[in-house]
């Protein structure tokens, strides 16, 4: 057995929780060899203690996908007249940052002049807001095989994090941290760093995904996805599968990408106001880019598209939503690396264009503000320590604030 001290994104690891590698982690993972196949065994284990407060009241009820509105980012408590949920203006939760923990195995072999791999990532939560029931809700991310060699690409089959998206999320600063600390999420599976609030979520696939580097830092994925489900009030199925594309450069110091999606769905009777929702196409494209010189490094993200979702797919039915995120990092010390990042997640446009039927039922924009500092302890262990404050408001005037500080510690393994 050899223990490998890179970690680098090989071929077999290349999702490995959106992925250890792509940010930049000295890690350990080991490697040993079965005949003519490479196995490797790793993961991540972090865990964060966030505090955070919430504007309650009159004129902070802020409906639809809010990240700031209290009832989802501090939670409820059943202590309203006739014992109806209340929203709580504080919240804690000891839980996952961005990352969930996760166990990784993948194997490598080399047959008849093909890279063959096989790669599987189960994660699982650490917050439940209850101490005796199980906490058994275990999230299989990817499960998926990949074959190729330099002349023909590579074909990757199976459970993987999408295309469209996945620039972003593997550059936001928050991915080694919290980011917007909303406890509908956070308890019981991991926080938001800035989905919703600068990029709606990456996304996992059944898929067949064909990339192919095309030499001087070019590369180009494309990829049919499993069709997907809206998860809007009134649900919306997929009437075919999801096609995702990305063209991207690395070279040096600077980096960029443009990519695209689009699905089918069907049309359904709403459930919110008396609503309908007539079949849609969603449609979105992302253009972004990054630059490092020295220890400073700029990166922003812009994301556009019918039907997008705030936080996935069509999770809005056929709104139109679009995403941006801008971030600051420097290299302040050796192992020591402070940042700030700013997102901004919207429904543009007056209450007519959103398709809802009454203005209460949507979201007109979150944003989220996140000052971070992350010190690298070990090789291998992380901790951080991050502000931040998420926003929402809706078209008639309410807002509603959380305000977050999350401690922790970020293993990988």
């Amino acid at each position: 057995m050899k223990l490998n001290q890179g970690f680098k994104l090989r071929p077999l690891a290349i999702g490995a929780a959106v992925s250890l590698a792509a940010i930049s982690q000295s890690a350990f993972a080991y490697d040993f060899t079965i005949g003519d196949a490479t196995v490797t065994v790793g993961g991540i284990a972090n865990a964060f203690y966030t505090s955070s407060s919430c504007q309650t009241g009159a004129g902070h009820n802020v409906k639809g996908t809010a990240l700031g509105d209290a009832t989802l980012a501090c939670g409820t408590s059943t202590g309203g007249p006739g014992g109806t949920a209340q929203p709580q203006s504080r919240s804690t939760v000891i839980g996952n940052g961005l990352l969930p923990n996760m166990l990784t195995a993948g194997v490598k072999t080399i047959q008849d002049g093909y890279e063959i791999t096989g790669f599987t990532g189960i994660a699982v939560a650490v917050a439940t807001d209850s101490s005796i029931a199980q906490n058994n809700n275990v999230d299989v991310r990817q499960a998926y095989l990949t074959v190729g060699n330099a002349d023909m690409g590579t074909v990757k089959a199976g459970r993987d994090y999408g295309v469209y998206g996945l620039s972003p999320i593997l550059s936001d600063m928050t991915l080694i941290g919290v980011g917007a600390a909303t406890q509908a999420t956070q308890n019981g599976r991991v926080s938001l760093g800035n989905i919703g609030t600068g990029y709606s979520y990456v996304g996992t696939y059944g898929q067949m995904v064909y990339s192919r580097a095309l030499g001087s830092g070019f590369k180009v994925d494309v990829g049919v996805m499993n069709p997907v489900n809206s998860s809007s009030t009134a649900t919306a199925n997929g009437t075919g599968p999801q096609y995702q594309g990305r063209f991207s450069f690395d070279q040096g110091g600077f980096g960029s990408w443009v990519s695209g999606k689009s699905q089918g769905f069907n049309s359904v009777a709403g459930t919110t106001a008396g609503t309908s929702y007539a079949p849609f196409t969603m449609a979105a494209f992302e253009v972004g880019g990054k630059y490092k010189i020295g220890d400073f490094q700029l990166l922003a993200n812009y994301q556009n598209g019918q039907g997008l979702g705030m936080l996935a797919d069509g999770d809005q039915g056929n709104l139109r939503t679009q995403h941006t995120m801008v971030q600051a990092t420097y290299q302040i010390l050796p192992k020591n690396k402070v940042g700030i990042s700013w997102g901004l997640g919207s429904n543009p446009g007056s209450i007519a264009a959103t398709g809802y039927a009454n203005s209460t039922n949507a979201v007109h924009n979150n944003t989220n503000w996140t000052l971070g500092n992350y010190y690298s302890l070990t090789k291998s262990l992380t901790l951080a320590a991050e502000i931040g404050q998420t926003r929402s408001t809706d078209y008639v005037g309410n807002a509603a604030t959380q305000s977050s500080l999350s401690l922790g510690a970020v293993l990988f393994f």
